[in-house]
């Protein structure tokens, strides 16, 4: 059974190079949007991963806003995808990645090298600039993945993009969860584990829910990066339940 589970992942690899290479050439962003999303889902289906999109926004939402969210798993990109199509920021480690750092790059994933401040400047003013050509960008402070019940300590960096480019920072939080709604172990995605042992963890283990949650935007005029920083990781950590 397991066989078939990857074997079906790596069919679903093949056919996102194919429309990579082939279909992103002649659409337009809008139909590549449309086709990560649909992408996204079947991968979550083929690794049976539910994904249920929970709005507590209080209607405080804006379609040209910075996205930020806590980091769980490579799962996180994809889960994303499937309820709001980005282009996301990412961990240079990323590109590596056998097929999928491939993939992940064609669908507008920004790679950036840790602890390279001038990396940080260029990567920043790219933000600025896709973001007032319309594009949704989306990022995890934390720089790294978190087992569940943690969030670290979110980066204020790149913050300074959703004010430079006068954007609400809209924050999501991501909750993987098992049958009886308790954290799932499986989708932990930490330490010196690999993306393989990642997904044979995940294809063996019982069905799992992704939880996506939109909470209110966060207003950036007059603001510092820092207390935003603040601000979104508060409202992350308490609608996880956890206490500062």
């Amino acid at each position: 059974m397991i066989f078939w589970h990857f074997f079906r992942v790596f069919l679903h690899l093949v056919a996102g190079l194919l429309t990579c290479a082939v279909l992103f050439p002649l659409v337009g962003a809008a139909r590549r949007e449309a086709l990560v999303q649909r992408w996204s889902k079947r991968l979550m289906a083929i690794c049976t991963v539910d994904v249920v999109f929970k709005d507590a926004s209080q209607g405080l939402f804006a379609e040209r806003t910075l996205i930020v969210s806590n980091h769980v798993s490579w799962l996180d990109i994809f889960v994303i995808n499937t309820v709001h199509p980005c282009h996301f920021v990412a961990k240079a480690d990323i590109r590596s990645w056998p097929v999928l750092g491939w993939l992940c790059e064609k669908a507008g994933t920004i790679f950036l090298a840790r602890g390279k401040q001038r990396e940080v400047r260029r990567i920043y003013e790219g933000l600025v600039h896709q973001i007032h050509d319309g594009k949704r960008i989306a990022f995890f402070p934390e720089g790294t993945t978190a087992a569940q019940g943690t969030v670290l300590p979110f980066h204020a960096n790149l913050f300074e993009a959703a004010i430079e480019a006068k954007v609400p920072v809209q924050p999501f939080v991501l909750r993987y969860v098992d049958a009886q709604g308790k954290f799932h172990p499986a989708a932990d995605f930490i330490g010196d584990m690999t993306f393989a042992e990642s997904m044979s963890t995940i294809l063996k283990a019982p069905r799992m829910t992704a939880e996506v949650i939109r909470l209110p935007a966060i207003a950036t005029e007059g603001a510092h990066r820092r207390d935003i920083a603040l601000q979104a990781r508060e409202l992350v950590m308490r609608e996880l339940g956890l206490s500062q």
